[in-house]
């Protein structure tokens, strides 16, 4: 009789990214996480083979003309993919989003709420779409729907007591003398050289605003010419403020916003509604007012209506937020911008909208879901997961946190080591068995945490004084020059915060954060460390030819691929094809400048060395630095030329902290560096932390993991709690100290980490 359980997804020969004909026999209806170093190939064989797969051909399900508008997904190298099922991706990607975007708009919260308001709300403004921000029935008309305003500042673009030929103007495209700023001191209604403080109404009106009708005359390098006047005024809000600033150069962005200022908006005092969406009520709140209010809080608002049209309303609201109390963000408040929240945040939010699914049967795929979580919320996480696996779906969960690794029901860990020298499956089985393997997994499960005892000692002291901003209540806090400190507590306890507001105090420091870096198919190790640049005039200088001959986005240019080194074939409703361009064989270039080499190489064969090859092979100062940097952050074994898109989390990661290293005494903040890190890459990280201090660096990291906490000079916990339950500072000291602290989650799982069953430490405090 023909088996028809289908209980597992069999993958036959994978060979995507790194990987070297990957077979594998995942069990459905489990846990299953996937371990390795960064770069093993975990993430190629869940996301680009198993993710990709499924959603190709569950799009294949569609009539022609959907298809047509969805994304479309390239068959990924591989034999063979059988029973697979519909696949639900949850990526590591920050929430991010723009001002627009709220915890309640992303859970979809927010518009019950609406519904809500509109049913049982009184005096009515409407249907739902009349309590909508980001609707023009609803929206606050001063300031569109975003609850702030941003505006010229005039006492510092113009300076009253010169004359306009003397610099009254002090914004530089307008000052006196640009071709812009003639249009001021050449104007006829203006008299050039009267200080502005004494125009008159109409003279400061005119300067402003303009008239209709009025003309000047100026003069360019093309000659003169006679112009329409525009007001000052109005020319900056056409040119700066009713145009997008993002897609204008970073100079000016910068520039733009030293002149403006960017304040609650006066009209709706940030609620982001107009009048009559704020004057609706229910039990004296307006709309606005259960937005602000904590997710605790307002679930208990929402369970005392009793009515029978609106009751049914406020159980499904409440229902979506005891859903986000369950997993640790009750301190959340639906209008806090998601841009605002920390990755953990994000993550979990991202998580629990698919707990109120009924749906069974599906693949639930994660990425690292652990990122940016303290070890106490790791378990509601852990929680989460066991949840969808329980509904009768599939799990399959790309981690490093040893917490989540003990939850699976089934371990494939990737190895053995990352790029090249990974892409196999090294071991197969439960957590325990892991544990007692030989891979680097399993020894690295098997050690205990090392308390650090023999502390730096401070060589001076950074100030932070009365922080007030979101949740920290006027803290004030030291931090120890000269050592290697570290930022913990929970989700929400104000981590992030101090550590912007320490940036503030100290705007020397070099901040590596949490932002994703530019990445496409053309922009490679080489390019975004800066090394491009030289080694293209080395092989100018060489060769005799100009530099940007040795450029796949120049002249040198392969001309049938354009540079890509691949084509890509777009078949209308078909799946795409990728194929190596057949002139260049994917090496980008010319055929005559592959004919040019320096000591024997050509350009497109330095892109193919690894960064450890490309340090013997160039003697420049410069280059040799740069590529020192990748050593220093364990990633030698990438190539020049590889696309950044298609490295790892954690890869990408340590190649943006590898442009900011080799400073000498300077002050250091690094956002979560341990993000998409294996347990054997976050020692590596620590031993590059405790080099910078040593340089005479000192560095602040903002840290979960409790190898890098266990190893820093001096502690700041910040708790006890999240939300409004956060915000002070718990315990300051020394890992050692920490241990014996009373009231800190951070020391009560740095304890259990310490006791942990395994090999003994090393080195640090002995059990």
């Amino acid at each position: 009789m023909t088996d028809l359980t289908h209980d597992v997804i069999t993958l036959t020969g994978a060979r995507e990214n790194n990987l070297k004909d990957v077979t594998l026999r995942i069990p459905k209806g489990r846990l299953t996480v996937f371990t390795g170093v960064s770069g093993s190939g975990k993430s190629s064989v869940v996301f680009d083979t198993i993710a990709v797969e499924s959603q190709r051909q569950l799009n294949e399900t569609f009539p022609w003309f959907v298809r047509n508008r969805l994304p479309k997904y390239e068959r990924p190298h591989v034999d063979g993919l059988e029973d697979l099922s519909p696949a639900i991706v949850v990526d590591q990607r920050p929430v991010g989003g723009h001002s627009r975007s709220t915890v309640g708009t992303m859970t979809d919260v927010y518009s019950v709420i609406r519904v809500l308001f509109s049913r049982h709300g009184t005096p009515s403004a409407g249907p739902a779409t009349a309590y909508s921000f980001n609707d023009p029935s609803g929206m606050c008309p001063e300031c569109d729907g975003l609850g702030r305003t941003v505006r010229p500042d005039w006492d510092r673009i113009l300076d009253p007591d010169r004359s306009l030929a003397g610099g009254a103007v002090r914004f530089p495209p307008f000052a006196a003398g640009t071709w812009q700023g003639q249009t001021y001191t050449n104007s006829d209604d203006l008299d050039p050289d009267k200080p502005v403080e004494r125009f008159t109404t109409a003279e400061r009106e005119f300067l402003m605003r303009g008239r209709p009708g009025s003309t000047v005359t100026v003069k360019g390098s093309g000659g003169t010419w006679t112009t329409e006047y525009e007001g000052l005024a109005d020319r900056f809000e056409r040119l700066y403020l009713k145009r997008d600033l993002s897609a204008m150069s970073q100079k000016t962005r910068d520039l733009v916003r030293e002149f403006l200022v960017d304040d609650v908006c006066p009209a709706c005092r940030g609620a982001r509604l107009n009048a009559a969406a704020l004057a609706t009520r229910i039990g004296g709140r307006n709309i606005a007012d259960c937005a602000r209010m904590q997710v605790t809080d307002l679930i208990a608002v929402l369970r005392e209506i009793d009515d029978p049209v609106a009751g049914p309303v406020a159980g499904a609201a409440v229902a979506a937020l005891e859903r986000i109390e369950a997993i640790g963000l009750g301190y959340l408040s639906l209008d806090r911008e998601t841009a605002t929240l920390s990755g953990g945040e994000g993550q979990r939010l991202k998580t629990v909208r698919h707990l109120g699914s009924s749906l069974s049967g599906m693949t639930y795929i994660f990425d690292e879901p652990s990122v940016g979580l303290h070890p106490r919320d790791v378990g509601r996480l852990g929680d989460l997961l066991l949840r969808l696996r329980d509904k009768g779906n599939t799990v399959l969960v790309v981690e490093h946190d040893p917490d989540v690794i003990a939850l699976a029901d089934h371990v494939v860990d990737m190895g053995p080591g990352a790029g090249a020298e990974g892409g196999r499956v090294v071991f197969e089985g439960t957590p325990g068995e892991l544990a007692a393997s030989g891979t680097l997994t399993g020894r690295c499960l098997r050690r205990r945490t090392a308390v650090k005892e023999d502390v730096r000692q401070a060589t001076g002291e950074l100030w932070v004084k009365g922080a007030d901003r979101h949740n920290l209540r006027d803290v004030t806090v030291r931090f120890p020059a000269g050592v290697l400190t570290a930022v913990t507590g929970v989700a929400g306890s104000g981590k992030t915060t101090l550590a912007g507001e320490f940036t503030a105090a100290h705007p020397d420091a070099v901040v590596v954060d949490q932002s994703s870096i530019g990445i496409s198919g053309r922009s490679t190790p080489a390019t975004y460390l800066g090394v491009m640049d030289t080694v293209r005039k080395i092989f100018a200088r060489e060769t005799g030819t100009g530099a940007g001959f040795f450029s796949f986005n120049s002249s040198g240019a392969c001309g049938t691929c354009e540079g890509r080194g691949l084509i890509y074939t777009d078949l209308a409703f078909m799946d795409p094809v990728t194929t190596t361009c057949h002139d260049c064989e994917g090496r980008r270039f010319k055929e005559e400048v592959l004919r040019m080499t320096v000591r024997g190489a050509s350009i497109a064969d330095v892109l193919q060395m690894t960064a450890e090859q490309a340090l013997g092979f160039f003697d420049d100062p410069g280059v040799r630095r740069r590529l020192r940097a990748l050593r220093d952050v364990g990633l030698t074994y990438l190539t020049l030329g590889q696309p950044l898109s298609t490295l790892s989390g954690g890869e990408r990661q340590r190649i943006k902290l590898a442009t900011r290293l080799h400073r000498t005494g300077a002050v250091y903040v690094l956002d979560e560096p341990t993000t998409g890190l294996h347990m054997a890459d976050v020692a590596g990280l620590v031993a590059l932390l405790d080099r910078l201090v040593d340089a005479g660096n000192t560095v602040v990291v903002v840290e979960h993991n409790l190898d890098v906490v266990a190893r820093a000079d001096w502690v700041i916990d910040l708790g006890p709690d999240g939300g409004r339950d956060g915000g002070q500072v718990v315990f300051e000291g020394t890992p050692a100290q920490l241990l014996e602290a009373e009231g800190s989650f951070t020391g009560e799982h740095l304890r259990r980490a310490r006791c942990q069953a395994g090999a003994p430490a090393e080195t640090g405090v002995p059990v």
